[in-house]
């Protein structure tokens, strides 16, 4: 379906301005006042008739109406708190007050703002700073209830500056705010302030910069009593901890928020609390749970705003899980709350949000669900307000979108234009967070047209950019959460299919290392989303410097097949496609691991054996002519949760040919062979069952070997705790560091740990805990080993989890276990392990390799399920 009946924005524009007009006049002719309708007098000072207090009044009558005019702000009556907060600031102008004059502006300011009337609330905010100046006084003389009164004026400025789509003003006034209240001496007014800045700060999408501020505001608030203002920052903390996928803090502060907020009576705190909330279930993906919270919202708070956003949140939830009658019902209530709301950066972007679940109920084709043709209407309309605003963020997020609207019906052209000019807008507006969306756009529109060099072009733009964001990667939008997999991931496969596609001539070699740079740019992005921070240093590593026996193989899953990309020690690149699609793959590695955990069967070698015919068959020929001795997998996706020393060629294990090695990224390595000269071993383990684990009864066996083959120190059950491990590494220097104990490896940070005797260890806990003051570069820990750890079941990244903690650890090398064998199997292979790692110059990947062909070799551990969970992650030498 085309979309044909979109004005222009011009005219579109010229079309509302003049049924505006129209109205004007008809209302004019009844005596209506107009003020009340629509904000025409861009130039209106107060100095019309107001409705005026008598003479008379006293102070106590004053502040009687100002509270009223506060009260009615709460519930949203902002009519009625203009008339009055007029006829409170001309009472202070009889009495010739100008500080109260000013504070009472200041207010009023925020009801236009509310009001959408932005001339009028501009209007009245420079007339309070006007009547600030006239008092002459430097600020150093000023008393602090005036310095009090011009950082409250600021800070109304900052909401009006935010508001109409001016961030950076907005955070530069609230510094000045808080530098004020500082100087007043009102620790509220400076936790207030720090609040509304990390709201600039998101808005610029600085999202690491607002959580410091917001982290800041917390300590702050530990020590206090219970507020407004505490449980504001705490949701504001839990808000932005959401945002950048920390959802388990989150929760935390947002519970002791609304715990606050409920203590003492305050809707519209508990309201936003709840949606947010809501927000978080949804993340967990627990849909039930997110409804009920919104629903909550929209039953119980007096903010026709708040309740406005809970059902928006609501009909996201429903289209997620699909349910289309009652989404479709939801859809015909927000519609026209919505179309009444006067323009600001929040309604825009709830109006994108709006139209983001209309169109996902178009394209499923509910019953009854507005056209395409519908949708892009109401986007148009939202550029257009962006525009009045002057909020070129939100203009770009809405050009973008409706570009996306046509590509969805196929008018290629239109679409082009209407993303190119967002992408403009975003490069000249400097917003890389939008800017790569929309270069990502244009690349799958050029694609479309079949311009591939002008889509790779662009797709290669939106890559670098995403390079440069790394931690920055959060959606500004209030209530969507961000999504890795959806809005980062296939940027990166969609250029490594374009770069490799099939059906043309052999890609170059330009593009083949091209597409080994991309892939190995994803591990790293998705190791960043995985930490939640760019924290990984990463350097281009040239393997044939270091090691001339090695071979690197790159295994893509891409929707429609599996790309391979082969790297010869002195060669050229070599690749090859194998027609599997990604579900057939999956499905086989799943099917696959769920066998060869199981010490009776032994169907799972011919699912061995076909993994082997995808990944390696047509490789055979040039890896035997190389006579390479080590392989080295930079694994993808699902295919790190299987061991790829078992896979099997219809005659052996891989591992009975060649060393084998993984690597998260070459980017990451540390070239450098481990000294066997003085080896020490740190080890640490549990026997006994705790804290709902089951014992291992083989672990003390196994650190026995150890010790026999290696000078070590050991830390077994009570003595292996969190403060004993750190403290014995930081007391001497440890090559080797040998922990046994239940690990889960998942691809949830929040549940990656590994169990201690009195706690568990987080893996965001890794880096401090094994470093040693005394140790530099040079001498860090060479060689981490976690037995008895598994990756978690039922998750198909698990494995990254493996590859975090890894990383994270600093050691060079970490050898772990994808499954957990309670055996005296392992206690054996430890043995053979640390005797291989003694005695004489081999590589770590040799060592691993002869320690498990040694217990292949034995009868009675011949299955997998003894010697192939074993795996060397990072440095093989």
């Amino acid at each position: 379906m085309k979309i044909r009946d979109i004005p222009s924005y011009r005219r579109l524009l010229t079309f509302i301005q003049r049924m505006l007009l129209g109205l004007a006049i008809a209302l004019l002719m009844t005596g209506t006042n107009l003020r009340q309708v629509v904000a025409s007098n861009t130039n209106s000072q107060l100095t019309y008739p107001i409705p005026s207090l008598q003479e008379e009044s006293g102070v106590k009558d004053i502040l009687q109406q100002e509270n009223r005019g506060k009260e009615l702000y709460e519930t949203e009556q902002f009519l009625e708190v203009v008339t009055i907060w007029q006829k409170v600031f001309q009472a202070y102008q009889l009495q010739g007050d100008q500080l109260n004059q000013a504070r009472v502006l200041s207010n009023l300011s925020l009801a236009y703002q509310k009001l959408g009337q932005w001339s009028e609330a501009k209007t009245v905010l420079n007339q309070s700073l006007e009547l600030l100046k006239s008092w002459g006084k430097a600020p150093s003389s000023q008393s602090k209830e005036q310095l009090k009164v011009l950082a409250q004026v600021l800070n109304t400025r900052g909401s009006l500056e935010l508001a109409t789509g001016q961030p950076d003003a907005a955070l530069a006034t609230w510094q000045k705010a808080t530098a004020t209240y500082t100087q007043a001496e009102n620790q509220t007014g400076v936790i207030r302030s720090l609040v509304n800045q990390s709201q600039a700060f998101r808005a610029l999408g600085l999202h690491r910069r607002a959580l410091s501020t917001l982290t800041q505001v917390s300590q702050i608030l530990e020590k206090q009593p219970d507020s407004p203002i505490k449980a504001a920052g705490l949701r504001n903390l839990g808000t932005n901890l959401r945002l950048v996928g920390k959802l388990e803090q989150a929760q935390q502060l947002l519970q002791q928020s609304l715990a606050i907020a409920q203590k003492l009576q305050l809707p519209l705190d508990i309201s936003a609390t709840l949606i947010d909330l809501g927000n978080i279930a949804r993340a967990n993906q627990d849909m039930e749970a997110a409804l009920n919270f919104y629903q909550k919202v929209v039953a119980i708070s007096p903010s026709q705003i708040l309740k406005l956003r809970a059902n928006l949140n609501q009909l996201n939830t429903l289209v997620d899980i699909k349910r289309w009658d009652l989404a479709r019902e939801l859809s015909r209530k927000i519609e026209p709350q919505l179309a009444n709301l006067p323009a600001s950066r929040g309604v825009v972007y709830m109006r994108l949000n709006f139209a983001r679940s209309l169109t996902r109920m178009s394209q499923a084709k509910v019953h009854d669900a507005p056209t395409i043709a519908t949708i892009a209407q109401l986007v148009a309309t939202t550029v257009e307000q962006a525009k009045s605003i002057g909020d070129k963020q939100a203009e770009i997020h809405a050009l973008g979108r409706l570009g996306s609207l046509y590509e969805t019906t196929q008018q290629w052209s239109i679409a082009q234009d209407l993303t190119q000019k967002a992408l403009m807008l975003a490069q000249s507006y400097n917003t890389p967070d939008i800017a790569y969306l929309w270069q990502w756009q244009l690349g799958r529109l050029l694609k479309k047209q079949g311009d591939v060099s002008g889509a790779i072009a662009a797709y290669t733009q939106a890559v670098k950019t995403l390079q440069v964001l790394r931690n920055e990667l959060v959606t500004v939008e209030p209530d969507v959460q961000f999504s890795f997999r959806e809005r980062v991931e296939p940027v990166y496969r969609e250029l490594v299919s374009l770069l490799l596609q099939p059906g043309t001539t052999e890609p170059t070699q330009e593009f083949l290392r091209q597409a080994r740079q991309v892939i190995e740019s994803l591990q790293l992005a998705e190791l960043d989303n995985f930490f939640q921070e760019a924290c990984l240093d990463a350097k281009p590593n040239p393997i044939d410097r270091f090691d001339a026996n090695a071979a690197v193989i790159y295994p893509i899953i891409l929707p429609d097949r599996l790309e391979v990309i082969l790297s010869l020690p002195q060669q050229t690149l070599s690749h090859y496609a194998v027609p599997v699609e990604q579900n057939q793959l999956e499905n086989l590695v799943e099917k696959l691991r769920q066998t060869i955990v199981i010490r009776s069967r032994d169907d799972y070698m011919a699912l061995s054996q076909q993994l082997y015919d995808w990944l390696l068959r047509k490789s055979e020929t040039d890896l035997g002519k190389s006579e390479v001795k080590t392989l080295v997998f930079v694994l993808d996706g699902v295919l790190r949760n299987i061991p790829m020393a078992a896979l099997h060629d219809g005659k052996q294990f891989l591992i009975e040919k060649y060393n084998v090695a993984l690597t998260p990224s070459l980017q990451l390595l540390p070239p450098k062979q481990l000294r066997q000269e003085n080896l020490k071993v740190l080890s640490a383990g549990l026997t006994e069952a705790r804290q709902g684990f089951s014992s291992l009864k083989y672990v003390e066996m196994e650190l026995k070997e150890i010790k026999s083959e290696v000078p070590s120190l050991v830390l077994l059950n009570k003595e292996f705790t969190r403060k004993n491990l750190h403290k014995e590494i930081q007391s001497a220097s440890f090559p080797v560091v040998h922990i046994a104990t239940h690990g889960n490896f998942s691809s949830k940070a929040s549940e990656t740990f590994i169990l201690t005797w009195d706690s568990r260890i987080q893996i965001d806990e890794f880096d401090s805990l094994l470093e040693n003051n005394q140790q530099n570069q040079q001498q860090a820990i060479e060689l981490l080993v976690l037995s008895a750890c598994e990756t978690a079941t039922g998750d198909k990244r698990a494995a990254l989890g493996l590859a975090g903690i890894a990383v994270r650890a600093g050691a060079r090398s970490t050898v772990a276990t994808l499954w957990s064998i309670n055996d005296e199997a392992t206690a054996e292979f430890m043995g053979k392990f640390y005797k291989q790692l003694t005695n004489t110059q081999q590589t770590k990947a040799e060592v691993l390799r002869k320690s498990q062909l040694a217990i292949l070799k034995d009868p009675q551990y011949e299955h997998p399920i003894y010697w192939a969970p074993y795996v060397l992650i990072g440095n093989w030498l």
